[in-house]
């Protein structure tokens, strides 16, 4: 190995590693924000900046070879993300409320943008490929293995995708997920996975992208037609829904056997409103941090009940939906003999 190698494989490793561990801090920290506790979680970030940024400097200064520039912008990229979210998130600290948390989120789009740039690599390095898996999945050699010869064969229409709405906006398209390694003909389950007020799909798909690509689940991540999710008046969404999915399986067999219908906050709720009719498309069911009313129950069958896997997952901190709303839902569906799991997560908010 030449010297010039040499400093390319010491900047890459010097770097690539604290970036994937203060990325990995952030997903830790964006899973537990609360407004009551983000200088906390701020606190909690600060030892992951220093060896990023120490490093970064000299991964700039390398002379790359013209095969790995691309790879260089990348990670480039993303450090540059990662480290814009400290200082954003140090005003967060500082400010009270609903302002600490507007702040917060803005911090943490900067992640989002980091997992965006640097996930085009995941082909090319293992260390970059295990951070977008599950944590207990990233020591799993077969997976691993399939991952490897998926990105040696480069199977058309794989990977994530944005995809435009009916009216080429972005309201009402959707972000796609299809595992590198899935052959189109193979029909595949499919996780429909909704985002929260005012988000959009192709954002919320990096939260659900790890668990699909480790189990060859089709993800689709839809936006909604509005601000926000058809909860009351006319549902404009499933239909919308419908037709991502009749999209989708003209380049992807989709097995409609397995429709996991899941969502976060308000996404969690209308998935209430569309999975648990008698002619929704869901088969499994798996609401997070959702509101619920038991008038829900009155338009549902008991054979719809029987028959629909749900598993319903709160916060015990959740400052915006009392846990004592997802434990109410449990004990109404308890009551019509649901096939109902719940799942409380302690220092989840």
């Amino acid at each position: 190995m030449t010297n010039a190698e040499n400093q390319t494989m010491t900047a890459i490793a010097d770097t690539v590693l604290p970036l994937l561990q203060a990325m990995d801090s952030m997903l830790w920290a964006r899973q537990r924000l609360d407004p009551f506790a983000i200088g906390q979680l701020a606190e909690a970030l600060r030892t992951a900046r220093a060896p990023l940024r120490a490093s970064l400097p000299a991964f700039q200064d390398v002379e790359w070879p013209d095969g790995l520039k691309g790879f260089r912008d990348s990670v480039n990229r993303a450090a540059e993300a990662v480290l814009e979210v400290f200082p954003v998130l140090d005003q967060a600290a500082e400010a009270e409320g609903f302002d600490a948390l507007r702040l917060a989120r803005r911090a943490f789009r900067f992640h989002l943008e980091a997992e965006r740039a640097l996930y085009p690599l995941a082909a090319l390095s293992p260390p970059i490929s295990q951070y977008y898996l599950p944590p207990e999945m990233r020591e799993d050699a077969e997976l691993m293995g399939k991952l490897d010869a998926a990105a040696d064969a480069a199977l058309p229409n794989r990977g994530v995708s944005q995809m435009p709405g009916p009216d080429d906006e972005r309201r009402g398209g959707y972000g796609l997920y299809v595992p590198e390694y899935l052959e189109a003909t193979t029909p595949a389950p499919v996780v429909l996975a909704l985002h929260g007020g005012r988000g959009n799909g192709f954002d919320f798909l990096w939260s659900w992208l790890p668990a699909a690509r480790a189990y060859g689940a089709v993800l689709v991540a839809p936006s909604a037609l509005g601000d926000t999710w058809a909860i009351m008046g006319d549902d404009i969404d499933s239909p919308n829904i419908d037709r991502i999915l009749d999209e989708v399986a003209k380049t992807q067999a989709l097995d409609r056997s397995r429709i996991l219908l899941t969502g976060m906050s308000d996404g969690g709720t209308f998935s209430y409103v569309a999975g648990l009719m008698d002619v929704a498309i869901a088969t499994h069911l798996a609401p997070f941090a959702a509101s619920f009313h038991p008038m829900l129950l009155e338009f549902t069958s008991a054979e719809r009940l029987a028959e629909l896997p749900i598993r319903l997952t709160h916060g015990a901190r959740d400052w915006m939906f009392q846990v004592d709303m997802a434990q109410m839902a449990v004990e109404a569906f308890q009551a019509r003999n649901a096939n109902i799991v719940y799942s409380e997560l302690p220092d989840r908010a």
